[in-house]
């Protein structure tokens, strides 16, 4: 998810985003500890997901104050 997209979304939008993105990192982190996952550089990346998705949240909070 682009940077662009992530400011596009609204507040509510973007809290489900990261929650969906928590849960989806989850899942693959449990099935990677049981098995190898395919593609393991999908867990880095969804972590870095979640992380552009709070740095968002944390400057729309900045900017209302």
């Amino acid at each position: 998810m682009a940077t662009i997209e992530i400011k596009g979304l609204s507040d509510q939008e973007l809290q489900e985003k990261i929650a969906m993105e928590k849960a989806d990192l989850n899942k693959v982190t449990l099935n990677h500890t049981i098995s190898p996952v395919e593609n393991p550089s999908k867990i880095r990346v969804s972590r870095r997901h979640i992380a552009k998705m709070l740095t968002e949240v944390n400057n729309r909070k900045k900017a209302a104050k």
